[in-house]
């Protein structure tokens, strides 16, 4: 798919979790070994032209995540390349058991899809917040894990994810109206970061919608002379550490996700800084370790402290103190 104006604009409107099944059916006619599964949430996947063209290559598989994943690890067995979606907490998190068997130990080529993880799912609440997704993943061995920024990044995901030989967890974050990131077609690379800003005084890692929220917040921070490099971390494992380590100049790091901060991005990037002596102090910026109040999206995003605005205002004190 061409990273174009059009495309990239028509993108952002549907949200990630739609460009994720409009990237599907766009490329599936050179993916002759995809298959595709959805826990009843078809339209919520954008898959619905998908199953359109290539009813043979989809499956609704009702709302029952253990099956879903064991049956994916069935099929991965006998050669297909399975994409599965499901709402975050749902695909991780009921289905733990099932992933960790057949996708971790057993490295079934099986490519998990959490839909509207963070906090995208808004008023819906904490039985469909994807806050520990990232923590229960990273605790597999051998799982990939993939936070697009924007739907550009998605796209490129989807097709470099179908390449890659393996389980992996594709995270789909924010609502539609998605805020871009990339407007012109770049280098994407499976486990490498892409830093999108430099500066001198502050590094952010980000990943997910963090990301263009870290970019927003480097402009404020510009305003009080505070040089902030952004580093898009969109693939949170395996951590890219040389772009870590690249980093250590700078005063503070900073880790910002849209997720717990318990086991996360920020954890991520805290056990490669602890490693090294000369690395600077650490901040992780995230969900608190608590189930949040539900609310709008926006509203949340201003509670917790997530939004251009409170990310550059903590940071902002944290260097000046």
């Amino acid at each position: 798919m061409e990273i174009n104006r059009v495309n990239v604009r028509t993108w952002s409107m549907l949200g990630e979790r739609r460009t994720f099944g409009l990237a599907l059916d766009s490329y599936a006619e050179e993916m002759d070994r995809l298959f595709v599964m959805s826990g009843d949430l078809l339209s919520s996947s954008g898959l619905d032209r998908f199953v359109r063209n290539y009813p043979e290559k989809f499956l609704s598989a009702g709302i029952e995540e253990q099956n879903m994943v064991g049956i994916a690890s069935g099929m991965a067995a006998d050669g297909y390349k399975v994409f599965v979606s499901s709402f975050s907490p749902f695909i991780t998190g009921r289905a733990y058991d099932q992933i960790r068997m057949h996708l971790g130990y057993m490295h079934h080529d099986v490519k998990l899809v959490g839909l509207a993880a963070g906090i995208g799912v808004g008023i819906q609440g904490n039985s469909h917040y994807g806050l520990d997704d990232v923590a229960l993943m990273r605790a597999i061995p051998g799982m990939m894990i993939v936070s697009p920024s924007d739907g550009a990044e998605v796209v490129k995901a989807v097709k470099a994810l179908y390449d890659y030989d393996g389980p992996a967890y594709l995270r789909l974050v924010g609502e539609q109206g998605c805020p871009i990131v990339n407007k012109e077609d770049y280098g994407f690379q499976l486990g490498k970061a892409i830093t999108l800003r430099d500066g001198e005084d502050v590094t952010i890692f980000s990943a997910g919608t963090m990301v263009y929220q870290s970019l927003q917040a480097a402009k404020l921070l510009e305003e009080a002379n505070i040089s902030v490099k952004v580093v898009n971390m969109h693939t949170i494992k395996p951590i890219d550490v040389e772009a870590i380590r690249a980093s250590y100049g700078s005063k503070l790091l900073v880790a910002i996700e849209e997720g717990s901060v318990v086991g996360g991005l920020g954890s991520a990037v805290a056990e490669t800084v602890a490693m090294d002596e000369e690395a600077p102090r650490l901040m992780i910026m995230g969900v608190p370790d608590c189930f949040p109040k539900a609310a709008s999206y926006k509203h949340m995003l201003d509670a917790l402290g997530l939004d251009a605005a409170h990310i550059a205002e903590k940071i902002k004190q944290s260097v000046l103190k």
